[in-house]
């Protein structure tokens, strides 16, 4: 399975609020985020596992301000120091999961994702070796898990309906892993991914 022919290569979208908001009807663009979006980027982690490649995902800690307690991928806010959302997404893992930029094989680029909260979200796909060590940082992260991704590219685990947002029906995307929910912009991820990899 050769995942890094599918992603985009040649790095993110020089403008990912107008790359997320394109995947809109502009009517219904305008309505979900009438503001500017703040950057953001996640890592996808692929982790080489004997039985086939799994997800790393994250629960995120219920102090947190922003999505708490929501399954996630590890990353953050693009801080003024990053060079772009590869910078972001590697120095996110490493703050809470203590792994650092030189064990991932950074594989591509999805496209951006804007986010209902205010987000616009770059997410960089990359691989880890089986031997990985996953130090959670407890200030940010409740707990890691990883999901197969032959689970992910099963559709029959996919749910979807919709939620109202701002007056507008938006599609919500639902994964149910051993007792983790896995919703909204991480499962839409995820969706993407498998999309890509199974065309």
């Amino acid at each position: 399975m050769r995942i890094e022919a599918r992603l985009s290569r040649s790095g993110a979208a020089a403008d990912p609020e107008a790359e997320a908001r394109a995947a809109w009807p502009p009517e219904v663009a305008r309505v979900l985020f009438p503001a500017p979006l703040i950057r953001a980027a996640v890592l996808m982690p692929l982790v080489e596992r004997p039985g086939g490649l799994a997800v790393l995902l994250t629960r995120r800690s219920d102090h947190l301000r922003d999505h708490p307690g929501q399954i996630s991928f590890p990353g953050g806010r693009v801080e003024p120091g990053d060079v772009g959302p590869l910078a972001t997404a590697l120095r996110e893992m490493d703050e809470e999961l203590g792994i650092k930029p030189a064990r991932v094989g950074v594989a591509g680029y999805l496209p951006a994702q804007a986010v209902v909260t205010g987000f616009v979200v770059t997410p960089v796909v990359g691989f880890l070796p089986p031997d990985i060590d996953v130090r959670p940082d407890a200030r940010e992260v409740a707990e890691a898990f990883e999901v197969p991704l032959s689970y992910v590219l099963d559709t029959g685990n996919l749910r979807e309906s919709t939620r109202t947002v701002r007056g507008i029906q938006v599609p919500v995307c639902e994964y149910s892993y051993s007792g983790h929910r896995i919703w909204g912009a991480t499962a839409s991820m995820l969706r993407t991914l498998s999309e890509l990899i199974s065309t």
